[in-house]
């Protein structure tokens, strides 16, 4: 069974891959290879940095290992172990360190990541929900001072969301969001309801990693693209040209359209992204599928078919059903403040992998 140790000797190896690349003539001379590959290089700094260091602390305490056997001398002895108690300390404050940038996942690196966010069972609500949850990530992003773009988006008449897609851009990004992808469900007294009963409603979030042009290559013959007028809330019509995208890839059966672009040229660039997210996903699920064993036990497996989170307004409650986590500051989450929530999952997974420390 794979350990964090051997995603951390993948991560080294491809940051070295890389640091070749990056002085490859070829590369050099394409602009678009060498910014992918510095993008990804940037990615990988840190916990590259850290993990030849945790490497060479490994060696040094060996060292000092077999001086404290070899030595003769009482004293030679003492301070062979007196520097190897210093070592072991440093290497376990890197250990730590190394977790939390490697938790989540082997892309837990990715600067930018596509969400879906999609209106479930409930109607009206459940697409005001889908608008809630929207606000509730924008706002977390403004905080930690992420990029985010709306790709498309369905609105309803009332102001909800059937279904909005929008790429986030920042450090950490797919690492703390991956954990929302599942089902989420709020019981509340919806806006229209005139007799105050609490009805319950539900929405799924999907949040994909953003793979670079290099790691996945489509084609324009590997996918349909078929041209429409973007319509408004209720199908209002708001565009008389066939601005509107839409993407359907041949081998996964993949559908993406975007129409929030009054450009075509746009509307087809940002859809041609989602596709790429979509497909890089599935291909990861099945992966990950065959190396099930390797996530077993830990969270953030992405199945947007699992209810993960139940939102309560009426006790102010947030609870995520995978860690037994409560919490009774729905309103501040709601509002953005979703730090409580990411950092109680990336702690649960760290603790699941602070066993894979091998002497």
């Amino acid at each position: 069974m794979s350990t964090i140790r051997d995603t951390l000797e993948e991560k080294l190896s491809r940051f070295k891959q890389l640091e070749l690349d990056m002085s490859d003539p070829d590369v050099l001379a394409d602009g678009a290879r060498m910014s992918a590959a510095a993008r990804e290089h940037g990615g990988l700094a840190k916990v590259a940095g850290k993990y030849r260091e945790f490497k060479k602390l490994t060696d040094e305490i060996r060292g000092c290992e077999e001086m404290a056997e070899a030595a003769d001398d009482p004293e030679e002895r003492e301070m062979a172990e007196a520097e190897m108690e210093g070592l072991r300390k440093r290497r376990e404050e890197l250990w730590e360190d190394l977790l939390s940038l490697t938790v989540g996942g082997e892309d837990s690196h990715r600067t930018r990541c596509v969400m879906e966010i999609r209106a479930g069972t409930g109607g009206d609500e459940a697409a005001l929900f889908a608008r809630d949850l929207f606000e509730m990530y924008r706002h977390y992003a403004e905080s930690k001072g992420w990029k985010t773009e709306i790709m498309d988006h369905s609105a309803t008449e009332m102001g909800g969301f059937k279904d909005i897609t929008l790429t986030l851009e920042g450090e950490n990004v797919y690492r703390d969001l991956a954990y929302e992808s599942g089902g989420h469900r709020v019981q509340r007294v919806p806006e229209t309801e005139t007799q105050g009963r609490i009805h319950t409603s539900a929405a799924t979030v999907a949040v994909m990693p953003e793979p670079e042009d290099v790691e996945i290559n489509i084609k324009p013959d590997d996918y349909r693209v078929d041209k429409f007028c973007a319509s408004g809330p209720g199908g209002q019509h708001v565009n008389k040209t066939e601005s509107a995208i839409r993407l359907t890839h041949h081998e996964t059966g993949i559908v993406v359209q975007c129409q929030d672009e009054k450009s075509q040229h746009k509307n087809l660039a940002r859809a041609l992204r989602v596709l790429k997210a979509r497909v890089y996903e599935k291909k990861r699920e099945e992966e990950d599928a065959k190396l099930a064993e390797k996530r077993k036990g830990l969270i953030g497996s992405g199945d947007r078919s699992q209810r993960i989170r139940t939102y309560n307004y009426p006790q102010n409650r947030l609870t995520d059903h995978r860690i037994n986590l409560t919490i009774y500051k729905l309103d501040q989450i709601i509002a953005g403040d979703l730090s409580p929530v990411t950092e109680a999952m990336i702690e649960y997974d760290r603790d699941q992998l602070r066993g894979d420390m091998i002497d």
